[in-house]
């Protein structure tokens, strides 16, 4: 068990907030899973996330500004083969499109991180959501046996690479939103070493569903983790929240990936880059997937405000990482608050 999996045992979750429904018998929505109807804003060119080129030799300027005004963004030139994310979609869509019954094999433990369930957030809804997750942490054989017991290398294969290279990615992308901090050398390699870090990625599956408008696929919540980058397919459904303009759709691009600044992000910047609120909305009938990759330092380092200068008070007091993972399995929207100084 990593030490991050080992940082959600301490606060387990009954069963009815891991099993997802079993959407293939269903020819309605049920009550439980009907959302107040809301709205979003379309993106226009007025409403759209900056995209950042990480070819730009202004790269560094452009993702703190994106952070600074956005805490989101579009990245091109990542260097993920498209081929690659193409690999992980296509076992994500052969490990969702098993039977229900069959997917419960590798269904997470009440006091487990990793496996086949609903969104960890599940329990401070009163409606559920119109999801089903897969987490891997490392290396997904134990889970990926039970579903294929004749055929789980390819699927743990894929999804080990996928890691490595996006723990690559994300380090790279750290290195340079901290740079533009103006932090040191020497301050950026506490925070980010190639070594140590905290990571999972997690499947999104949103099934078909027959009427997409009054169900939810994820509610809106913010990340925990330093960012996450993330990986939608063709269809939209991405939304983020930006104060003073609202539910802004965020498109899936081809060959860009999504990158959102997290929690633990916004206290290491001083609130300077805002850990952006996020939701899905179902807007189409058929199914959507998503690859979300989470990217955090080690669960025992302390996260505290940097970069400040002479006329700067922190904002935040030093939390390690276990413990902030602890108080938002306790309160999610309002972990952040019971840090501020």
């Amino acid at each position: 068990m990593s030490p991050l999996s080992e940082a959600y045992r301490d606060h387990p979750l009954h069963l009815h907030h891991i099993i997802p429904l079993d959407f293939d018998s269903v020819q309605t929505v049920p009550d439980s899973h009907v959302w107040p109807t809301s709205h979003a804003l379309e993106s226009d060119d007025h409403l759209s996330i900056p995209t950042v080129d990480l070819m730009d030799p202004d790269a560094v300027k452009l993702l703190g500004h994106a952070c600074e005004t956005w805490g989101v963004f579009q990245v091109i030139n990542h260097g993920i083969p498209l081929d690659t994310i193409g690999e992980v979609e296509s076992e994500a869509r052969r490990l969702f499109s098993l039977p229900t019954g069959h997917k419960l094999k590798a269904l997470r433990s009440p006091g487990g991180a990793t496996g086949y369930g609903l969104a960890r957030i599940s329990p401070f809804f009163s409606k559920q959501m119109w999801h089903e997750g897969f987490t891997v942490m490392g290396s997904p054989v134990d889970h990926a046996r039970e579903l294929w017991p004749n055929d789980y290398q390819r699927f743990c294969d894929v999804m080990e690479d996928y890691q490595k290279k996006m723990k690559e990615l994300a380090i790279t992308l750290m290195q340079l939103i901290l740079k533009s901090l103006d932090l040191s050398e020497e301050e950026i390699s506490k925070v980010v070493s190639p070594g140590d870090a905290s990571t999972a990625l997690q499947l999104n599956s949103y099934p078909f569903c027959p009427d997409p408008s009054r169900v939810m696929g994820l509610a809106p919540h913010t990340d925990t983790s330093l960012l996450t980058i993330l990986h939608q397919s063709t269809l939209n459904g991405l939304e983020i929240f930006k104060d003073g303009v609202g539910w802004v759709l965020v498109s899936p691009t081809n060959g860009s990936l999504v990158v959102n600044v997290g929690d633990l992000l916004h206290i290491l910047s001083n609130a300077q880059f805002p850990s952006v609120l996020h939701r899905v909305v179902s807007k189409e009938k058929e199914q959507r997937l998503s690859l979300a990759f989470f990217y955090s330092p080690p669960t025992d380092f302390h996260v505290s405000p940097l970069a400040l200068n002479p006329a700067q008070v922190p904002l935040y007091r030093s939390v390690s990482v276990r413990e902030y993972i602890h108080i938002k399995g306790k309160n999610l929207e309002k972990a952040l608050s019971l840090f501020r100084i």
